[in-house]
Order: structure tokens, then C-alpha cells, then sequence
């Protein structure tokens, strides 16, 4: 049986005191929206339907994506009409699984439950069980056969209902038809004037139709989102959920709370991350690999045995084996660094490939280079690879050696074996096995004095001759 996945996205969120749309708030780097979105299509479903309202074009415009249909709830009536406007376009023979954008931590295997509930022809609740339930829906439950009656949100509720501690978490899935018809059949007469999609559980019970609490089995599951203080407790709680991961797959965090995981990282054995590094898209560390302190690692894969050490930034790239980054390094994108490579303090690195055993140790900038095996780059060293308009290579090939301070002015060629004397710019091919250098003869100049500190007037003086010479 396939499922239609129904999304409500279309709240203000008012508390959240920002311009952006709730769903739209940014959690573990990506909208809370997206995160939904991405276990929705774990599911595979036949489609994922997204209820939005509030800042629409905003919200659409974030997530262009073609396996989303979009649905416009123009008057936010309640979240039982927000789902009612994507009834009309799925099959009576679907089974429907209501998500809420603003829920971002929900986990596949979670949902799964509620489906296969669902599919033998029930209305499955996701519960919770909590110790302060305000704010939430309380489910109500027959004393004596402890069968689900009904859901009384929070705001209609008695005072001996809101002694209740399992919540309705608001996730739901039922067999599309029966929901057409409970749907169809609520009505708006409660302390908010809403369509409540809670009240679809008496109508269940009314037509005898078994009604399924199934509690969650993490409470993060069910955070939501409503302002910025509960935005900061979902992060963490997903800060420390990936953070776990990561543990229970080999790596040893010096202190998980101080790592910020935010998109898809696997790990291989006895990996040491330090505090403060940030991992964001797809990242994977081979075997040993050491993260030092407060470092940022973007869609990168780093080999076994290689060293990334303090506030180094790899972005897009490839690092090999026994690598040494750092500290202070960036790699840019499209680097890819071949086994044994050491990068050091100051190094920028674009776009460029470097063979094994080379280093680039101090100060320098590597950019649109191809650099060859057991290469060694002076402190100082610059690819010259933008010349206003055009990016342009710089070939080095194995086992050259660049002097300190040379300008390496592309497009050029370092031949095998070549020298580049300290302080040259090298303009064009510097041949094979060879020495070569550009610089300008040492002079000294004789009965030459320093400066000595001049006048106010003095200087004011020059700075207009300078400025504003005699006309011929």
C-alpha cells in the first residue's frame, strides 16, 4: 500500500520573533522544514505533500525540489483544514502520514511503526509520555478498558485532564479514505475556533475503527519548535544524538558536547575529535585520523592517519593518508592532496592537486596548481593564477623545490628537478634539473641616512608638493 506524506508548514510562528518562517528556521544547518522533509523521503513514499501559508514564496523558494507538491492553505484554519487541502488529491487507496514542519528530530524507524499500524486499517497516534505536558494534547483513554476515547488539546481541557501525562505528539497516519470522512465530519467549536485533525480520533471511535497510541521511543522525536529557546534545545538534542553516533561507530570525542555535527559524517575506527570542530555536509575520517580544536570540515573526506591540526578549514576536498594540515589551514575547493602531503600554518590551497610526499609548510597560496611528488614549496610562495579576467595553471612537477618568497606568475611550468631561487618570479618554464632564478642586482648605497621625524609643517609641506605639483 503506498503512502502520501502530508507536511504542515504553514504557521507564522510568532514567538519566534524572526522574519523568516518558522519552518524555515535554521537547525543543525539546514531549515527545520528540510530536516522533515529529508525522513519523509526515507519512507519512499508515492508523495510528499507540503501545507504551507506564511511566508510561501520564502518557504518555497528554500526547498526547491522537484519530489514536493506544494499546497497553499490560504486561511490558516487549523491544522485538521491544513490537511484537508491536500485530501482532495490523494487516492482513497493511500495511507497518509501527517508530519509537521516544524518537528524536525522524528526518526524513519519511528514513522514506521505508525505505518504498519495504519496499514492493517487503524488510526495510529505517536504518544508521549511527560512529566510537564503543557502546551500539548492529552490523550484520553477509557478507565477500565484503557482503549483511546479521544485527544482534548490543552486549551479545552478540564483540570482533571490536564493531570494526564501522555501527550499527543500530533503525528498521525491513517487509511486515506476514513480520514476523508473524519475530516469531513469535525468542526471548529473549541476554545481556538480551529479544525483540530485531533478530533479525526473521535471520529474513529465512533465508527469503530481502532485507535493506536504508540508511544514514542525517544522523547527528541517529538520536540518541537516555537521559539528560539526551544530552536537552541532541538539542536543540542540532535547535537548529542549525532555526537552518540559517532561514539558507537569508533570515534573518541573529547567533550561531544562541544561538537557541532551538521549533515551526513561516517567514521572509521579510533578517530579523536577535539573540541569545537564543526562537520558539515558529507564528511568521512578513515581510520585514526585526528581532528584538533576548532577546526571546520565541509563535504571533505580525510585518509587514515592524517593530522588536522587547530582552526584549519577544509572545504570540498580530498585528503589522503598521513596527511598534515595545519594548524591554521585552509583547503578550498577542489584540492586534493595525495598520501603524505604536509600543509602547514597559513597555507591556502585551491582548486589544485598536490602528489605525495610534497609540502607547502608556511605561507603560502596554491591556487589552479598541479603539484608533483616530493615537492617542496618555500614560505611565501604564490601561484599568480588571476589576471583580472582569466584563471590560469601552474604545472610543478616531481621532486622540484621553490624557494621563499617566489612569485610562480601562471600559466608556467616548474620542470622535474627544478630550483627556484629564493625571491624570483618566474614567468616562464624553469627547465629541468636546473637552477633559476630572477633578481635584481644588491646595491648599496652609500652616505645614505634614515629618516628623522619631521615637523607638522614639513610634512605638510611635501605631502602637498607630492600631491600637487608645479604645471608646466
Amino acid at each position: 500500500m503506498q503512502t502520501s506524506v502530508v507536511i504542515l508548514a504553514a504557521g507564522q510562528g510568532k514567538r519566534m520573533n524572526s522574519d523568516l518562517p518558522k519552518v524555515l528556521q535554521p537547525m543543525a544547518g539546514k531549515p527545520l522544514l528540510a530536516h522533515v522533509v529529508g525522513v519523509a523521503r526515507e519512507l519512499h513514499p508515492a508523495n510528499i505533500f507540503v501545507v504551507y501559508g506564511h511566508g510561501g514564496a520564502q518557504v518555497q523558494a528554500a526547498l526547491p525540489l522537484d519530489d514536493l507538491d506544494w499546497i497553499l492553505q490560504a486561511e490558516q484554519l487549523g491544522t485538521g483544514h491544513a490537511v484537508m487541502q491536500a485530501m482532495a488529491v490523494i487516492p482513497d487507496d493511500e495511507i497518509v502520514l501527517v508530519l509537521y514542519g516544524d518537528v524536525p528530530l522524528v526518526q524513519a524507524a519511528t514513522l514506521h511503526a505508525l505505518l504498519a499500524a495504519a496499514a492493517q486499517g487503524a488510526l495510529a497516534l505517536l504518544t508521549v509520555e511527560l512529566d510537564d505536558a503543557t502546551g500539548y494534547g492529552r490523550i484520553v483513554r477509557d478507565s477500565a478498558s484503557g482503549q483511546v476515547l479521544g485527544i482534548v488539546e490543552h486549551k479545552d481541557a478540564t483540570s482533571v485532564q490536564l493531570a494526564i501525562r501522555e501527550a499527543n505528539s500530533g503525528l498521525l497516519a491513517a487509511p486515506a479514505a476514513a480520514l476523508r470522512q473524519w475530516l469531513m465530519a469535525i468542526g471548529k467549536n473549541n476554545a481556538q475556533g480551529e479544525y483540530y485533525l485531533t478530533d479525526v480520533v473521535m471520529g474513529a471511535v465512533q465508527n469503530g475503527t481502532p485507535v493506536i497510541a504508540i508511544p514514542v521511543p525517544d522523547r527528541v522525536d517529538v520536540l518541537g519548535v516555537n521559539d528560539k529557546v526551544q530552536l537552541a534545545q532541538v539542536e543540542a538534542a540532535y547535537r548529542a544524538r549525532r555526537a552518540r553516533e559517532l561514539m558507537l561507530n569508533g570515534a573518541t570525542l573529547a567533550d561531544p558536547t562541544r561538537v557541532d555535527i551538521r549533515g551526513e559524517v561516517t567514521v572509521e575506527r579510533d578517530v579523536f575529535i577535539d573540541i569545537n570542530v564543526v562537520l558539515e555536509g558529507r564528511v568521512h575520517l578513515g581510520r585514526r585520523v585526528t581532528i584538533e580544536p576548532g577546526c571546520v570540515i565541509r563535504d571533505a573526506s580525510i585518509g587514515a592517519d592524517t593530522q588536522v591540526k587547530a582552526h584549519s578549514v577544509i572545504e570540498n576536498a580530498k585528503v589522503g593518508e598521513d596527511c598534515r594540515i595545519g594548524p591554521f589551514a585552509r583547503l578550498r575547493p577542489g584540492t586534493v592532496l595525495d598520501a603524505g602531503v604536509h600543509i602547514g600554518n597559513f597555507v591556502e590551497i585551491k582548486n589544485s592537486h598536490l602528489g605525495s610526499g610534497s609540502k607547502a609548510n608556511h605561507l603560502t597560496y596554491l591556487g589552479d596548481a598541479t603539484v608533483g611528488r616530493d615537492v617542496n614549496i618555500g614560505a611565501g610562495t604564490i601561484t599568480c593564477n588571476y589576471d583580472g579576467a582569466n584563471k590560469w595553471p601552474t604545472l610543478i612537477e616531481d621532486g622540484a623545490f621553490v624557494g621563499s618568497g617566489s612569485m610562480l606568475v601562471a600559466p608556467v611550468r616548474v620542470g622535474t628537478g627544478a630550483t627556484i631561487g629564493a625571491g624570483s618570479t618566474i614567468t616562464s618554464t624553469a627547465s629541468a634539473e636546473k637552477l633559476t632564478l630572477t633578481r635584481a642586482k644588491q646595491v648599496t648605497v652609500d652616505h645614505w641616512t634614515r629618516p628623522t621625524k619631521a615637523t607638522e609643517a614639513v610634512k605638510s609641506a611635501a605631502v602637498e608638493a607630492a600631491l600637487n605639483p608645479p604645471k608646466d
